[in-house]
C-alpha cells in the first residue's frame, strides 16, 4: 500500500502536444529528489508515442517502472497511477501534494478543471489541489485560443491557479530544442520553489 506524501508533486500528462515539456520536468522533479505521483491519459500515451521514443504502456505500473529506470528514480520515489485509479492518494483531500502541474494540459482537461466535472482521476486530482488550496500549475499547449480557452484560464486563474501557456522566450539564445523545452520548464520549477540552473536568470546570471 502507498503511503500519501504531503511534499509530493503531482504530474498530469495529457493528450496535447509537448511531451518533452513533461519528460523534461519529470526528469528535473526525480534529479532534485521530489516525490512524484504521475498520471497520464490515454491521449497522453499516445502523443508520447507520436514525439518522443518513450512508448508508455496502459499498465500504470508498467509505466512506473518504466519511467523509474529511464530517470533513475530512487525506490518509492516514483509513483505512477492510472485515469481510473480512484484509490490513489491524489484523489482526496487527505492525500493532496503540495502541488500539481498539468504539463501538457489540453484544453478539453483544462475547461473540465474549470468546471469541476472530475470524470477522471487527474480531473479529481486537479479539484483536490484547487478545493485544498494547494498551487494547481497548468501548461496549456494551443494555438490560437478561442473565447472558451480563454474564459476557461480566466475562471482558474481567479481559482488560484497558475496558467503557464508553453511560450519560450529568446532572449537567452537558445540553440537547440532541448533549449526552448528548458526555458519553460524552468518557470515551472521557479513556480514550485524549486533551485535549478536549466537557463541564466534576466539581470542576475552570466
Amino acid at each position: 500500500m502507498r503511503s500519501s506524501r504531503p511534499d509530493a508533486i503531482s504530474l498530469a500528462i495529457t493528450g496535447a502536444s509537448g511531451i518533452a515539456y513533461a519528460l523534461r520536468l519529470l526528469e528535473c522533479l526525480i534529479e532534485t529528489g521530489q516525490q512524484v505521483y504521475v498520471m497520464i491519459s490515454p491521449a497522453g500515451q499516445m502523443v508520447a508515442a507520436m514525439e518522443s521514443d518513450v512508448k508508455l504502456t496502459g499498465r500504470a505500473m508498467d509505466m512506473q517502472r518504466q519511467l523509474a529506470e529511464r530517470f533513475g528514480a530512487a525506490p518509492g520515489q516514483l509513483s505512477v497511477f492510472g485515469n481510473e485509479q480512484w484509490t490513489a492518494p491524489v484523489a482526496s483531500g487527505s492525500g493532496v501534494p503540495r502541488a500539481m502541474v498539468v504539463c501538457p494540459c489540453t484544453t478539453g482537461t483544462l475547461a473540465a478543471i474549470a468546471v469541476g466535472t472530475s470524470d477522471n482521476l487527474i480531473e479529481r486530482a486537479a479539484d483536490v489541489v484547487l478545493k485544498e488550496q494547494r498551487k494547481l500549475i497548468l501548461v496549456p499547449r494551443e494555438t490560437p485560443f478561442s473565447v472558451i480557452h480563454l474564459e476557461n484560464m480566466l475562471r482558474l486563474a481567479r481559482m488560484g491557479a497558475v496558467v503557464l501557456p508553453a511560450n519560450p522566450g529568446f532572449y537567452h539564445h537558445p540553440e537547440r530544442v532541448e533549449d526552448l523545452v528548458d526555458f519553460v520548464v524552468a518557470r515551472i520549477l521557479d513556480h514550485l520553489e524549486i533551485e535549478h540552473r536549466l537557463m541564466p536568470r534576466w539581470g542576475i546570471d552570466k
